[in-house]
């Protein structure tokens, strides 16, 4: 996942919601702000599923949160239907410009949904263009919007709306942040419950004390279970490395199920996924019939890694195949690297003699 600021466009226009979904406001216990002397305004999470009116549950929300409506698709001279979620937004206070806004999808090619801001007005002012990257899995990606004389923001998605699963939002704050001068530099803004930054590729490869980091792909490549379907990289050594580490972003795993690595047609076992906090909306649930465990996809990108012993690889030409593991059908993987660390006149290492 990465973050997006929305692009000021010259747009103007006006939507008419009808009543659907209402989000109730309900009290939250406040926390402490002593710089503004008044409580902190509350996450919001909306659940955006069109339920059947009798499995429906009355939802709840901050105060900030006025209402949520949703526009029905509709056909209009022979353009292709969209259907329209609307949530009306208060600032908490002048001290809250920026709205943050992830929101959980299937990630359809032809039904990707996009934002649209506007103002008391009926202006449209802001728009986000495409979300997702059209992977058809279940994902989520995040914006940040300026809300500032702000009031409405729509949620667009071709077909029925259905794809479109909930929202979470949260309001941005501001401080200085310090970074080393020599080292890569990297997104800085944190996304809620602890996720990793997502990999930014480069298109050289890198040396740094001894490691050599090569791209082995930047874009997405799909990927399943069997050997057919894995996503095949080759990379070439001139000398043995003392240690390799495989490195990418991997779309809606099943967590108890990672992706799984060949080294030169071996088997050396399933990488490491970098969880975020279990209250993070993008884990989904599956149960299956005549199985009492729950297992948990999570709908989003996530950081993956392996070690992969030196013993498996070879002066010459390397193939590596990543698959998306047993238990997944079907994934996605990008922004693939490996890192080679070699002896340099600095290493730290300590010699040992044997027992």
């Amino acid at each position: 996942m990465f973050f997006r600021v929305i692009a000021f466009a010259l747009l103007i226009g006006a939507a008419t919601p009808l009543p659907a979904q209402e989000a109730f406001n309900n009290a939250l216990p406040p926390s402490d702000n002593a710089k503004l002397g008044e409580p902190l305004p509350a996450s919001a999470w909306l659940d955006l599923r069109q339920n059947a009116p009798g499995n429906s549950t009355r939802q709840s929300a901050p105060p900030w949160v006025e209402a949520v409506t949703m526009v029905p698709a509709q056909t209009a001279n022979g353009v292709a239907p969209k259907s329209v979620f609307r949530i009306r937004v208060a600032q908490p206070s002048a001290d809250y410009q920026v709205l943050f806004l992830r929101l959980f999808f299937d990630d359809k090619p032809a039904q990707r949904p996009e934002l649209i801001v506007w103002d008391e007005s009926g202006t449209q002012v802001l728009r986000s263009g495409e979300l997702g990257s059209g992977i058809d899995l279940p994902s989520s990606d995040a914006v940040m919007i300026p809300m500032s004389g702000l009031s409405a923001i729509d949620i667009e998605v071709p077909g029925d709306g259905k794809t479109v699963r909930g929202a979470y939002l949260d309001w941005m704050t501001s401080s200085e942040v310090v970074h080393p001068l020599n080292a890569e530099h990297r997104d800085v803004i944190p996304e809620p419950f602890s996720s990793m930054p997502p990999l930014h590729p480069s298109a050289q490869d890198m040396e740094q004390f001894g490691t050599v980091i090569a791209t082995l792909a930047a874009e997405t490549i799909p990927i399943g279970p069997s050997v057919q379907q894995g996503a095949a990289f080759q990379f070439g050594l001139e000398a043995q490395p003392l240690l390799a580490l495989l490195t990418f972003e991997v779309a809606s795993p099943r967590i108890d199920a990672p992706p799984d690595v060949y080294v030169n047609g071996e088997y050396v076992g399933p990488v490491t996924l970098t969880l975020p906090e279990l209250a993070d909306p993008g884990y989904r649930g599956e149960v299956k019939s005549l199985v009492r465990e729950m297992h948990f996809q999570y709908t989003g990108w996530l950081r993956a890694q392996k070690i992969v012993p030196v013993t498996s690889l070879k002066v010459g030409t390397n193939d590596v195949i990543v698959l998306s593991g047993a238990a997944t059908s079907t994934s996605a993987i990008r922004a693939t690297q490996i890192q080679l660390k070699y002896l340099w006149d600095k290493s730290d290492y300590q010699l040992r003699p044997g027992q």
